[in-house]
């Protein structure tokens, strides 16, 4: 039996085209024609032996088999990139600091901090898992190198809008969230201590929605939050990464609440032009934030 392997280049095109939504745009930040990458997903077709794409409407979806090509597409592209920073960075040193939203703190960090560690061992990181408003001072002081946080509106000198997440309404995974609108009675709202933009936006929410809220419950961290709202002590805002299994999001229609907006991230630099240690650290950053993102 013939060993089939896949191209790498091939495979780039197909996961940055599926991360755009769009080949033409890929095709432009990868330097190609749109023939060219036409050519390259009729050469992974090939290479699969199945049909990865199939049409919708005017467009083109993947196929089942398409769905878990791209999952390996970008697995193989994460670790070669690994290998090419190890093997061309070898004697990459220095120390980096960098600060992450809480949200952030259990799900992205281990996996950047693992990936990093491996491919630059002489690297030291010091990492911050704390709220966005001491984030943003302590990238602006130059506490910070680099600094993972919800947006504000807040511009530092060098930031970047990398996603944007939807906030949603939470409550205990067992049972019902035990307050519905119909109800009368004011929300029972679990939240973190001001300043909180989430809890800014639960309380604007329900204030332009006509609901009656009460403070249930107040924690200073997230998993005091994550505690309350699991035990029912009130239902609380967050976005969906870094969720715990003891709590979900609630269906708004179904318990009587507003549909609440998105939450534009940020990844805020100190320099403009990183020192290589800081500027791979980003990288991987980036990378893990838009695979939650994607998830």
């Amino acid at each position: 039996m013939r060993r089939t392997i896949f191209d790498l280049d091939v495979l780039r095109t197909f996961s940055t085209g599926m991360e755009l939504g769009n080949f033409a745009k890929a095709a432009e930040r990868l330097g190609r024609s749109t023939s060219a990458v036409s050519a390259q997903l009729k050469k992974l077709e090939e290479q699969a032996g199945t049909p990865i794409f199939r049409k919708s409407g005017r467009g083109l979806v993947l196929t089942d088999a398409g769905e878990t090509m791209l999952g390996y597409a970008r697995r193989l592209l994460e670790l070669n990139d690994e290998a090419a920073a190890a093997v061309h960075s070898v004697e990459l040193e220095g120390w980096v600091r960098l600060g992450l939203q809480e949200d952030f703190g259990e799900n992205l960090l281990p996996e950047v901090l693992g990936r990093f560690a491996r491919a630059h061992p002489k690297v030291r990181i010091e990492a911050r898992v704390v709220r966005n408003a001491e984030l943003l001072e302590r990238v602006t002081a130059g506490k910070l190198d680099l600094a993972l946080a919800w947006s504000d509106g807040t511009l530092t000198a060098h930031c970047e809008q990398i996603g944007e997440v939807p906030m949603c309404w939470i409550g205990p995974v067992d049972g019902q969230p035990g307050w519905q609108a119909a109800s009368g009675e004011p929300m029972p709202l679990a939240s973190l201590e001001a300043p909180c933009l989430l809890r800014n936006a639960a309380t604007r929410a329900l204030d332009e929605a006509g609901i009656s809220w009460r403070l249930a419950f107040v924690s200073p961290s997230l998993g005091g939050l994550w505690a309350a709202t699991a035990a029912g002590l009130g239902l609380t805002i967050r976005t969906p990464i870094g969720l715990p299994a003891k709590v979900r999001p609630l269906t708004p229609e179904a318990v009587g609440l507003p549909v609440l907006p998105k939450l534009g991230l940020v990844l805020h630099r100190a320099e403009a032009e990183l020192q290589p240690a800081a500027a791979r650290l980003a990288e991987l950053v980036l990378q893990s934030v838009h695979g939650a993102l994607r998830g």
